[in-house]
């Protein structure tokens, strides 16, 4: 029930995945969610099913948190809660991302050991993709949850890109190991001891490169960048279309190189990688952007379905348990 386009473009996509063979509960209020797969024109199978969760927690909710602990019945609550109880493998919400957040740790859980939960995202640049955590989940963080995000990632990125030992990162704004802040020069050393191959301090013109897998930040600075490259992707595209369109030979260059951009734009775009994974809680949690669509919806349950079979949180249970010191 959460999302600018909800329950229709959810409901969508939902049925799109459940072609690819996902099995997905709709948990939702029941009358809505039936006018939607109406919409969509498909039914319900053992497959595709409807859990009635009569309660909305609105996008601009002032405390999401307390929201999740008084509407047990809402869609976020409900969904993660199935989760916890094993009656789902993975949750994925659209709606308000404090609310998935508090439903992710309150209803799904910590993995004991972890400190502080982490989103996580794959930028699927075209050389490599990158790993960058945290996006949003914890804008004020001490030096020691920085480490945790980073034994997170790096496991998150054993799994997800198939990387045996990726290469970890530190944002700051310089590559010396004194650059930064007092949060980034105190992470340093706790990074470092926290996973297997760790790189040092990258800069924001590192990101898209090939020289680093899992880049550590806070959830500010991590949100701030995140939403800067989506802007600027777009707004490439835009220029693009513009200059493209200018002059009669721009026109007939587009012809030739148009597939090859709108590729590139699929690409880049938030869409195709479906939304962020909440890390180090005890089921697979994707939270996408309220403005998912039937596309990113779809490739979101997709790529929860595959993470769910790779084993994503018992690889963090373990490593944690091999870990000589974990995030907390």
């Amino acid at each position: 029930m959460g999302g600018d386009h909800a329950p229709g473009e959810i409901v969508a996509g939902a049925v799109q995945a459940h072609a690819d063979g996902v099995h997905v509960l709709l948990v939702g209020a029941e009358g809505r969610v039936k006018e939607a797969l109406d919409a969509a024109g498909a039914s319900l199978d053992e497959r595709l099913e409807i859990v009635d969760a009569p309660d909305v927690i609105a996008m601009d909710d002032p405390d999401p948190a307390r929201s999740v602990r008084s509407k047990r019945s809402s869609s976020v609550a409900l969904a993660s809660r199935l989760v916890k109880e094993g009656r789902a493998d993975a949750v994925f919400s659209a709606g308000s991302t404090g609310a998935a957040l508090a439903a992710g740790v309150l209803e799904v859980g910590r993995i004991r050991g972890v400190a502080r939960p982490g989103l996580a995202v794959v930028l699927p640049f075209r050389e490599r993709p990158t790993v960058l955590i945290d996006v949003g989940a914890n804008a004020d963080v001490r030096p020691e949850h920085m480490a945790g995000f980073a034994l997170l990632g790096s496991v998150f990125a054993e799994i997800t890109l198939g990387l045996p030992s990726p290469r970890i990162g530190l944002l700051s704004i310089g590559e010396e190991p004194g650059k930064g802040s007092e949060l980034a020069r105190e992470a340093f050393g706790l990074v470092g001891g926290a996973v297997p191959r760790f790189v040092g301090n990258v800069e924001g013109r590192d990101i898209p490169t090939d020289g680093v897998d899992v880049v550590v930040t806070d959830g500010f600075t991590g949100n701030v960048v995140l939403k800067t490259l989506e802007g600027f992707g777009r707004f490439l595209m835009n220029e693009l279309l513009e200059v493209f369109s200018a002059t009669e030979e721009a026109k007939a260059a587009a012809e030739v190189l148009m597939p090859g951009l709108l590729q590139l734009a699929g690409t880049l775009s938030p869409d195709s990688y479906g939304g962020a994974h909440l890390l180090g809680v005890k089921g697979v949690c994707i939270i996408g952007h309220g403005s998912s669509n039937a596309e990113a919806v779809r490739n979101a349950l997709r790529i929860a379905s595959s993470t769910v079979e790779a084993g994503l949180v018992g690889a963090v249970v373990d490593r944690l348990s091999r870990a000589k010191e974990g995030p907390s």
